[in-house]
């Protein structure tokens, strides 16, 4: 199979990740419940992630590190901390369903949208300067468009919400692993990613930076504070209640330790040449539209296109056939559809990692050329 549904979930791991699941489920229990050697064990395998993530991702301390169960778990907590009732939110335009609902749970709040043309980010940030008015309370921007690979310009965005005295929640889904990702810099409240995309962990993980204390989404046990009856007041164990998943965990840090290695940077222009590769051959194509940013340097390792007359479902269906995986719809972002014009139909999403090869994008764009 030659997988491009990289950006829903990495398939091909190091194989570090692996070993460490199933060494973390035969030695390890849980960590902060004893002393004895297999709590022990996971106590220091918790530890050891945070301190990796804090290292990769600029964070003070680690245990401003918060283990999550996904990027979607972190997101929620991080709005739900910071979007009060009646708030006002600004969102990129290019935002998840993982905000746009929680938003939507909250009563009352005024969202309003930064309106600018996709691969335009002079144009966003015009927009942004001028919605970003004194009533607002929070901005909520995607780094990378999960619909689109679109990068959005996170450092000058940052730096125009520190200026208005703006909080900012980042969702790095698609960017963590593959971009830098500066929670001091940035001055981010929170920024929230998930372990099994770029950074190359299991299912069932993810990563919330936390810049704030945050409000608990889940109450429970912690292995501290027992008697208290309500959650601690300090990080990580305020937003992490009950049983941690240790063997992702094991995983997670392999897969950090797997882009120490081979280094953030080389890993991006990897994808996106990748990607450059795809969006020529198919452009090539009759009767085929291609969201690519060209030479603008502002697209990541994803790529969305349509082809006339066909119905995107009917175009991942024909490929999967041959054994290639990519993924068509709206892909959990029908506000990033919106802002591209793709709303009615959705697209045709190709992603791609660290395991994919100029080979297979050629295997994928022979396939592209034979459909009827």
């Amino acid at each position: 199979m030659i997988y491009l549904d990289s950006a829903a979930t990495t398939f091909q791991k190091p194989p570090a990740v692996s070993r460490a699941v199933r060494g973390a489920m035969a030695s390890m229990t849980s960590p902060g419940r004893g002393t004895y050697g297999p709590a022990a064990r996971a106590s220091r395998t918790l530890l050891a992630c945070r301190e990796e993530a804090a290292a990769l991702f600029q964070v003070a301390q680690p245990e401003r590190v918060v283990l999550t169960f996904n990027a979607t778990h972190g997101l929620n907590i991080a709005v739900k901390s910071l979007v009060k009732p009646g708030a006002s939110v600004l969102l990129s335009g290019y935002e998840h369903n993982a905000v746009t609902r929680p938003l939507a749970a909250i009563p009352g709040v005024q969202v309003e949208v930064v309106r600018a043309p996709l691969f335009c980010p002079g144009l966003f940030l015009e927009e942004l300067e001028r919605c970003l008015t004194p009533q607002v309370d929070v901005m909520i921007c995607t780094h990378v468009s999960n619909v689109f690979g679109y990068v959005l310009p996170m450092e000058e965005i940052a730096a125009l919400c520190r200026r208005r005295g703006v909080a900012l929640i980042v969702d790095a889904s698609q960017s963590a692993g593959v971009l830098p990702v500066r929670l001091e810099d940035w001055g981010a409240a929170f920024v929230a990613m998930p372990g099994h995309k770029g950074l190359y962990g299991p299912q069932g993980t993810g990563l919330l930076l936390c810049r704030e204390l945050g409000e608990p989404l889940l109450a429970g046990g912690t292995g501290s504070l027992s008697r208290q009856p309500d959650m601690p007041d300090f990080l990580p164990d305020r937003l992490e209640a009950g049983t941690h998943n240790v063997p992702g965990a094991a995983g997670l840090l392999e897969g950090l330790r797997f882009l120490r290695r081979r280094g953030i940077r080389p890993l991006f222009r990897h994808e996106t040449a990748l990607i450059s590769q795809a969006a020529k051959g198919l452009s090539r194509l009759p009767r085929v539209q291609v969201y690519w940013a060209g030479e603008k340097g502002c697209q990541g390792g994803v790529l969305s296109f349509r082809v006339a007359g066909r119905d995107p479902g009917w175009v991942a269906d024909r490929l999967g056939q041959q054994g290639i995986a990519v993924r068509a719809g709206l892909h959990c972002a029908p506000l990033a559809h919106a802002t591209g014009g793709t709303e009615a139909t959705g697209t045709v999403r190709m992603s791609v990692s660290a395991f994919n090869t100029e080979r297979e994008v050629e295997r994928f764009l022979g396939a592209m050329g034979k459909l009827g």
